[in-house]
């Protein structure tokens, strides 16, 4: 299995929107600014800042266009946003300071659909559709397409295969059977839900389909088993990964009994295992570990994160 094992991966830091966006308290933005700052000085290649929705419906998130404006930017890093319909995605476009990354989202069960978007599953790809044309007016790279709940669902339930597989037909008929740049699909334990056994067959069930695609994971780490389905995906070969600094994060709609279990993998524990591997990263983990404490002092609580309460292992030489 070590053979497999990526010499390389990406890693896309999500801390700063599903951190502040998850927390109930609205923090500084100055507070706020400083801590993408201070991510952006780590050497991760991409940091999702701040979305574009309903200011009433997450008050946390108002600020989005003030937040990107005051980021500090550096060649080489890319801050991007997330919208969920075209008043957020012409909000995003207005905006100065953002990177635009064109994405897409599917679903594998209709409650969950319903809850977050207000459509069914397959309204929901039928929508996806016009983002599409949207993005190929504007010039937009399609560079993900992110299949939701593909592990589980608090609302419906156990997910079969046969979800991911109707995706999966419908990533075929827009990409592939038109000649089209397939994007990196994105499987997303939503919920916390996977196993590493999940992880084993959701990957084998898309390179069934698509060989050659690149395929990437959004992980949760609900349940504590976050970096063992990390490690699954790298031993598959996996090489591309959304995280979140100091376990930041999570998912509203997600079920869990107690608002502390709700935290995305976190980044710096992923990066110090993928370099005690010997997999690079290209982050410099001293300074991502710094940014995970800043984030704790931020949020006023103790957070999920392990390196970051342990500190990197002192070498002892002979």
């Amino acid at each position: 299995m070590s053979a497999d094992l990526p010499k390389r991966i990406e890693i896309h830091e999500e801390g700063p929107r599903e951190g502040f966006q998850f927390e109930r308290e609205i923090f500084p933005l100055a507070d706020r600014v400083a801590f993408v700052d201070a991510l952006t000085e780590t050497g991760l290649q991409q940091i999702q800042v701040a979305s574009f929705v309903s200011p009433k419906a997450v008050p946390q998130m108002a600020d989005a266009e003030a937040f990107f404006a005051a980021v500090r930017k550096k060649p080489g890093v890319r801050h991007t946003g997330l919208w969920l319909n075209e008043a957020g995605f012409g909000r995003a476009r207005q905006c100065s300071g953002i990177d635009l990354v064109g994405s897409l989202y599917l679903y594998t069960t209709d409650a969950f659909s319903q809850r977050n978007n207000g459509c069914t599953a397959a309204e929901m790809r039928q929508r996806q559709e016009s983002w599409i044309d949207r993005y190929d007016a504007l010039g937009i790279e399609i560079e993900a397409v992110y299949i939701m709940t593909v592990f589980g669902c608090a609302l419906q339930g156990e997910v079969p295969l046969s979800a991911l597989d109707e995706n999966l037909d419908w990533i075929a008929r827009q990409f592939s059977d038109k000649g089209r740049t397939l994007p990196a699909i994105y499987l997303a334990d939503t919920v916390g839900w996977a196993v590493p056994t999940m992880i084993e067959s959701r990957i084998g069930r898309v390179r069934e389909r698509f060989p050659d695609a690149r395929i990437g994971l959004h992980l949760h780490d609900t349940r504590g088993v976050g970096i063992a389905n990390f490690l699954a995906a790298l031993r598959m070969g996996v090489d591309l990964y959304d995280s979140s600094v100091a376990g930041l994060g999570g998912c509203p709609f997600a079920g869990h009994s107690h608002g502390a279990a709700a935290g995305n993998v976190c980044t710096e524990d992923m990066v110090y295992m993928a370099h005690e591997m010997g997999i690079e990263t290209g982050i410099n983990l001293e300074l991502l570990i710094e940014a995970a404490r800043m984030a704790e002092r931020m949020i006023g609580r103790t957070l999920a994160g392990r390196l970051m309460h342990a500190g990197l292992p002192r070498r002892v030489t002979n």
